[in-house]
């Protein structure tokens, strides 16, 4: 077969799917998905650790709340599809490590202008749609946010009767009320506002927001929060508050089995037309490489299509994989991965054969727990000892420090223990070779 050049992001992504078509394998997520989204109150928790997919997850329960059921029949679960499932005008917001607390995170949505995402472009203005908005004064949205009137250019700017001066929930609350209502006059009938809120975890005082989205969910409210955490407690502190909510919306997402991320490869081929063709040994040994993770399986067959777009040949078999693998040993292949590695060992080689020790820990120990990646330091110890390793406890804190990564943190009421914060940075570590 002639060969044909293949852009790699035509099979593969390291951003978030948001095409149902990418999305691949999860069948018991999409189910409680369906679940959660047709309850008629309700709050959706998804939780899991780095690169396991929850953001992309997140997108899809978007694309269901919208009414787009593609993803479930392409699963093989059109038979729970409700004869009329609720349909949601939806807001998705990705939070950064600037949002303090929640009357930061509130004042952030009622800002956003996302022409495809925000909550603004919903908001009614007289029973028309938002397209712009003007502010003299950023710290008192409740008072100082005017809507201007739709199609009339030129117009003076016209407070949003809604809004209560300096009270900046009571705004979103209105904000929030008025969308489902307003919008439905004008657009086929929703039942209710699907709030998603990605990244959840990086908000530094989540004190009360648990609280505060349990006052504010109602039959046409729903929120869905999305970050890293072991489990719910993790992610949201005042998590009893919410307890009932999230009895049909708690997803915890853990990693691929390596059929699911062996679809991915399936995927990929069908996308490019059936150009691309991977060997089942190359796919398996990705499998088993990745750990389940489905952002470093993506990253691994983009590398390998770029491999073969080089050697001239649409086959990924072992030789391409090995290609690949030897470019990863030696820091050629992941930028960003690469430049965590050596912000972490910094000029030290005994530093780097350390977390190399930490990442290759043996899972079939009993002290190795491998649902979080937890490493024992006593356990490389003896190993450490043995390549020549005198001061262990002297490289360990570059490798916790927040200013180098961190890679590692303590687990909380152990001693010596330690977990990977980037389960895939640890499937990293272990291909790096070290002293290149």
């Amino acid at each position: 077969m002639t060969f044909r050049f293949v852009d790699p992001e035509v099979g593969f992504t390291s951003d978030v799917i948001r095409d149902p078509r990418r999305f691949v394998g999860r069948t018991a997520l999409i189910q409680d998905s369906i679940a959660a989204l047709n309850s008629s109150q309700g709050l959706i928790a998804i939780y899991g650790k780095r690169g396991v997919g929850k953001s992309s997850l997140m997108r899809q329960i978007q694309a269901l709340a919208t009414g787009n059921y593609e993803l479930v029949r392409k699963a093989g679960l059109a038979h729970l599809i409700p004869s009329r499932p609720r349909k949601y005008y939806t807001v998705y917001y990705a939070c950064d490590s600037m949002i303090k607390d929640a009357s930061e995170l509130i004042k952030r949505l009622c800002n956003d202008t996302d022409p495809e995402d925000g909550l603004l472009r919903l908001v009614p203005d007289q029973g028309k749609q938002l397209s712009e908005f003007s502010r003299t004064n950023e710290d008192q949205v409740g008072l100082d946010l005017k809507l201007l009137k739709w199609g009339n250019k030129g117009q003076d700017a016209q407070k949003y009767s809604s809004c209560v001066p300096g009270d900046l929930i009571q705004t979103f609350r209105n904000f929030v009320s008025s969308i489902v209502e307003s919008n439905n006059r004008l657009f086929s009938k929703r039942d209710s506002v699907l709030i998603l809120i990605d990244e959840f975890d990086v908000i530094k005082d989540k004190t009360g927001l648990g609280s505060l989205i349990k006052s504010l969910t109602s039959d046409k409210v729903k929120f869905g929060i999305c970050g890293i955490g072991k489990d719910l407690g993790a992610l949201i502190t005042d998590h009893q508050s919410v307890a009932r909510l999230i009895e049909q919306g708690s997803v915890n997402v853990r990693q691929m089995s390596p059929q699911e991320t062996a679809s991915i490869f399936e995927t990929a081929s069908l996308l490019s037309g059936g150009l691309l063709k991977f060997t089942i040994s190359a796919v398996e040994r990705i499998a088993d490489l990745s750990e389940g993770y489905p952002y470093f399986a993506q990253l691994m067959g983009k590398a390998c299509v770029t491999e073969a777009n080089f050697r001239g040949t649409n086959n990924i078999d072992d030789i391409v994989l090995e290609a690949v693998l030897d470019k990863i040993r030696t820091g050629r292949a992941f930028p960003n991965l690469e430049s965590q590695y050596q912000n972490a060992i910094g000029s030290s080689d005994d530093r780097a054969l350390l977390l190399t020790l930490f990442a290759e820990q043996s899972r079939d120990t009993t002290e190795y727990d491998a649902s979080i990646g937890r490493v024992i330091l006593k356990q490389s110890r003896s190993a450490a000892l043995d390549l020549g390793i005198d001061y262990i406890d002297q490289l360990v804190p570059r490798l916790i420090e927040e200013r180098y990564g961190p890679v590692l943190e303590k687990v909380p009421g152990t001693r010596g223990s330690y977990e990977f914060t980037d389960p895939v940075f640890r499937c990293y570590v272990k291909l790096r070779k070290v002293g290149n």
